[in-house]
């Protein structure tokens, strides 16, 4: 991807976490890329190519940052180790990731009233799901597929809420974080392990 389309995303998905998407307006989106709407309009053909793209890049951004789960200096990480910082790096006080979360939330929503962005977050859902339901698998091999996709639904959905609540000041990080690792645990069947942030 080109430089300057990536400063374009970036600047999309700032907007929206601070707008929603009802307030990305093309040209708002040029004056914070530092861009012309021509290029905009080069890049992304329309404002639902923007929202198209601005959801993969989201989606890539978050596949970065939480990459360093899954290895260690010693190989593969353990796949409960693994499945659990996946996920509470999505609960961590970084500007990129509560940027990140926050446009994921506004695009959920404006997903409610726009069918093909509705479209788009359900392929993109599904395929975090998977990823999700295939760390449960490795986890815990004595379940069932079936079983690990149902868990899977329950801690991609309880982190997302729990993700709103945290970011909307309703909830302190930390303990955010504590009901996450124990909802992992009870769905690997050893409730109550929470050890602390990760890496701490």
């Amino acid at each position: 991807m080109s430089d300057r389309r990536t400063e374009i995303l970036k600047a999309a998905t700032r907007v929206i976490a601070r707008r929603g998407v009802r307030g990305l307006r093309v040209g708002e989106l040029a004056a914070e890329a530092g861009v012309s709407t021509s290029l905009i309009y080069y890049h992304f053909t329309d404002r639902a190519g923007i929202l198209h793209r601005t959801l993969e890049f989201i989606g890539d951004r978050a596949d970065r940052y939480t990459a360093a789960s899954r290895s260690t200096a010693d190989g593969p990480a353990d796949p409960r180790h693994e499945l659990e910082q996946i996920l509470l790096l999505e609960l961590q006080d970084d500007a990129e990731v509560r940027e990140n979360s926050t446009a994921w939330g506004e695009l959920r929503a404006s997903a409610v009233f726009d069918a093909e962005l509705r479209a788009d977050l359900a392929r993109a859902t599904h395929t975090w799901v998977h990823e999700i339901a295939e760390l449960l698998g490795r986890a815990n091999p004595a379940r069932t597929a079936p079983e690990h996709a149902a868990a899977a639904e329950r801690l991609t959905a309880l982190l997302e809420g729990l993700s709103v609540r945290w970011l909307s000041g309703s909830l302190p990080l930390e303990h955010a974080r504590r009901l996450l690792a124990e909802a992992v645990e009870a769905e690997l069947g050893r409730p109550g392990r929470y050890a602390g942030p990760a890496g701490a």
